[in-house]
């Protein structure tokens, strides 16, 4: 069935190619509309969890393959590459992420997940589908531009390792080196069809740290015979939010947050440890370090208040590797923007950033010699829902919600004709 959709698929964009030139890109996007809902749809009703993706990987690889990429498998796990060379110029990355998440679907929609307990909760699907309507735009308008167009489909986003597994699979060694990397990420508190963007700093570092609070264990009822690591887990808990309070500038956003504690067997039994899982969030470098630097004093400090020996001192540790910010870069950004802003008019709003994870973050550090980036942000919530909303994204599912159902028809317009539109100005003809 797919097989015989793609060739009808490839047949369309041929015979379009040359009126591609004399038709708008928003009046292509919008032929090119049924198709791309039917690959969303699929893909909405098939997630796969992170580094499992492998029917999504298949299906997208096929599709790019039947448009004259180049198409390579396997980049970091089930990544995908996919190049098409086009004469001389710069070479411009185009991503999208791929994996679902671990939420059992509760939209009720027609195409809703059939895999229990997995669903598209943060949009991937919607990335996947303008991915390949940009890339179709992209191979029929050949005659527009000039360089060479690198496109990725990244495992792993929702676990921050994706993006590392492609770049240490030789990303940028295998394949030609992009100077440019653009992505977009779908938002809950944005009507549909409308783009946002933070200049600089838009999604943060973050760090997922371990403290192992350890104690001497023993009777719940002879508490003075031990050094108790739950009361000692508490004080710490308490002592780090004074860390982003009081030694972090109020015009330096950061975030401490203790998610989880875990400790002890039954109630009258003093355990021997106690352990904190943290999530920690920044932007600068600096502010990390100094993060992590206070994390580390105050779990020693408040041990040593407790009368801790030296042999019982809080471990911290990392869970996992960190995932740096995503920074829009300029002048990237501020031309990328402008183009937005003479396409879409006033459907293009600039908005705060995000204390939230993108690993998108990596393709800008990932190379020494630096790489420009962009990601923005295309809005997801049906008009209808926003004004019965008010406007308040407070009232509305989140992304990772259960109830999280994009709009998809103008979504998915908006993000193929903003993809395709930054990819042409990047690479037209000089």
């Amino acid at each position: 069935m797919w097989k015989i959709w793609i060739v009808a698929v490839a047949a369309m964009m041929v015979a379009g190619a040359d009126g591609a030139r004399a038709d708008s890109l928003s009046n292509s996007v919008r032929a090119d509309l049924p198709s791309l809902l039917y690959l969303y749809h699929d893909l909405h009703r098939h997630p796969e969890l992170s580094g499992k993706e492998t029917r999504t990987a298949a299906l997208l690889a096929e599709q790019m393959g039947v448009l004259g990429f180049k198409v390579t498998t396997g980049v970091g796990g089930t990544g995908v590459v996919a190049v098409m060379e086009n004469g001389s110029g710069p070479v411009i990355l185009l991503r999208t992420d791929m994996d679902a998440l671990p939420v059992s679907e509760a939209t009720g929609v027609s195409y809703a997940s059939v895999e229990p307990g997995v669903m598209h909760a943060c949009g991937h699907d919607i990335h996947m589908a303008s991915w390949i309507g940009a890339a179709r735009r992209l191979s029929s308008m050949k005659g527009l531009w000039s360089g060479t167009l690198v496109m990725i489909a990244q495992p792993a986003e929702e676990t921050g390792s994706g993006a590392k597994a492609m770049l240490e699979d030789g990303l940028f060694t295998r394949f030609p080196r992009p100077e440019a990397a653009i992505a977009f990420h779908d938002a809950a508190d944005m009507p549909a069809g409308t783009i946002g963007y933070s200049p600089g700093n838009t999604f943060a570092n973050v760090d997922s740290v371990d403290i192992l609070v350890r104690g001497v264990g023993g009777h719940g009822a002879y508490p003075h015979n031990t050094r108790d690591p739950v009361v000692l887990a508490a004080k710490i808990v308490l002592a780090l939010q004074t860390i982003v309070a009081r030694e972090v500038d109020p015009q330096d956003a950061a975030v401490i947050t203790v998610g989880r504690v875990e400790g002890g067997t039954k109630r009258n039994v003093i355990p021997s440890a106690v352990k904190l899982e943290l999530t920690v969030r920044s932007y600068s470098p600096d502010t990390r370090e100094k993060l992590l630097a206070a994390i580390e004093r105050v779990a020693r400090g408040e041990a040593i208040a407790s009368g801790m020996p030296e042999d019982r001192m809080p471990i911290v540790s990392q869970a996992e590797g960190p995932v740096p910010a995503t920074v829009n870069t300029e002048p990237l950004t501020a031309r990328v923007i402008s183009v937005f802003e003479q396409r879409f008019g006033d459907r293009v709003k600039r908005r705060p950033p995000t204390m939230a994870a993108e690993d998108f973050g990596r393709f800008r550090t990932g190379d020494k010699a630096g790489i420009q980036s962009l990601l923005f942000w295309v809005g997801g919530v049906s008009q209808e829902k926003w004004d019965a909303a008010g406007g308040d994204a407070a009232k509305l599912p989140s992304l990772h919600s259960p109830l999280w159902a994009p709009d998809p028809e103008p979504t998915i317009a908006t993000a193929t004709e903003a993809m395709t539109a930054a990819a042409l100005e990047l690479l037209k003809k000089r």
